[in-house]
């Protein structure tokens, strides 16, 4: 069965930087963690960053400049580097993961900006 874990978030200062990870496992056929999504409370969920089924890269508007999504094929496993991070972008992050045309998510990690 496929399992998709997040880590990597934490409680860090306005300004601050984290990088979260997002590794699918559990199927012998091909697993394409499509991007990283977010929720705030009482918020419904938005995609975040991802790749295109042409292997380009997009973001959010808002978060342009300040986060970086990267993959490492190898490890079937896909990076959010969140720099200057905002109060704003507080929130539970999560990834989907495809797998023989099945959507797949993680529990995701829970990232605080605050003083």
């Amino acid at each position: 069965q496929v399992q998709v874990v997040e880590s990597g978030g934490g409680l860090v200062q306005p300004g601050g930087s984290l990088r979260l990870s997002c590794a699918a496992s559990g199927s012998i056929y091909r697993i394409d963690i499509m991007g990283w999504y977010r929720q705030s409370p009482g918020m419904q969920r938005e995609w975040v960053a991802g790749f295109t089924s042409g292997g380009s890269i997009n973001y959010l508007d808002t978060v342009k400049g300040r986060f970086t999504i990267s993959r490492d094929n190898a490890k079937n496993t896909v990076y959010l580097q969140m720099n200057s991070l905002k109060p704003e972008d507080t929130a539970v992050y999560s990834c989907k993961a495809v797998n023989r045309g099945i959507h797949y998510w993680g529990k995701g990690t829970l990232v605080t900006v605050s003083s």
